[in-house]
């Protein structure tokens, strides 16, 4: 069952398979694959799955935001940030915590931005050799989204959080591994080897004890996950209206070094 070319959904032995599929753009995420995404994430919930893997086709998982999607004429200028935000991102994210199901991350290549935040938000995270993590936003004149401020500084600490965050600096695998952002590191040779059998393994467990075990680790944090998603949400429009973003977005599509600060922007909020 596909979604559409972008997002490739199958179900096969009690194991849900949502590829992100657009290896020409590192698989980076436009609006119609977010809305995929979200309807995948909710279908888990109804169908017959016993357990979600998530991966990314060719030589990345995810790229994150695909910019090229906002930068031609107003399109940033005129995308409700916040709305989107609330309507297409943070509602998977929280289905995700709350499904009784496992989700598994499958990380070959670059995780970043929000592909970013999909890996932190599933329930066991394995990478490849070839693995990357960044928190990029920052790159474009962004904060972090998809829960990431949430669920980043109680992996590895506020300190090593700020930094990934507010540096936008790749993490490879081995030191994933180090922080605790991933379970376990394979060699690429034998990562679909590995992810596969690890995805059966849990297809084949008792589904209530899987579900019981997932909801006490869950149960604490929807109310602060939920909250803190609000907070992305309107932090992100506001960055989104700010000069630095259209700096940030001028840069990348011009492949040159981003120059933040020399144009007037608005002033953060958050501090009232």
């Amino acid at each position: 069952m596909n979604m559409n070319q972008k997002l490739l959904v199958t179900l096969e032995g009690g194991v849900k398979r949502i590829t992100f599929n657009r290896p020409e753009r590192r698989n980076a995420v436009d609006l119609e694959m977010f809305a995929a995404f979200a309807e995948a994430i909710d279908e888990a919930a109804r169908d017959e799955s016993r357990v979600v893997v998530i991966a990314g086709a060719g030589d990345s998982f995810c790229a994150g935001l695909d910019l090229s999607t906002i930068a031609a004429g107003d399109a940033a200028a005129s995308l409700d940030v916040a709305a989107t935000v609330r309507e297409l991102i943070n509602p998977p994210i929280l289905r995700m915590r709350a499904l009784s199901k496992p989700i598994i991350a499958t990380v070959h290549g670059a995780a970043v931005g929000i592909g970013f935040s999909y890996v932190l938000a599933s329930d066991v995270r394995v990478a490849s050799e070839a693995a990357t993590f960044s928190q990029s936003f920052v790159r474009v004149g962004l904060m972090p989204d998809g829960g990431s401020t949430y669920f980043l500084p109680r992996l590895v600490g506020r300190a090593r959080a700020f930094e990934l965050m507010a540096t936008g600096a790749a993490v490879g695998a081995e030191e994933a591994l180090r922080l605790g952002l991933v379970n376990r590191v394979v060699a690429a040779k034998e990562f679909e080897a590995v992810t596969g059998e690890l995805a059966a393994q849990l297809a084949a467990a008792p589904q209530p004890s899987l579900a019981r075990i997932k909801g006490a680790l869950s149960r604490a944090e929807q109310e602060e996950l939920a909250a803190a998603l609000e907070y992305e949400a309107d932090g992100q429009a506001d960055c989104f209206r700010s000069a630095d973003f259209r700096e940030g977005v001028a840069a990348f599509m011009q492949k040159r070094k981003p120059e933040f600060g020399k144009h007037k922007t608005t002033a953060a909020k958050g501090d009232d």
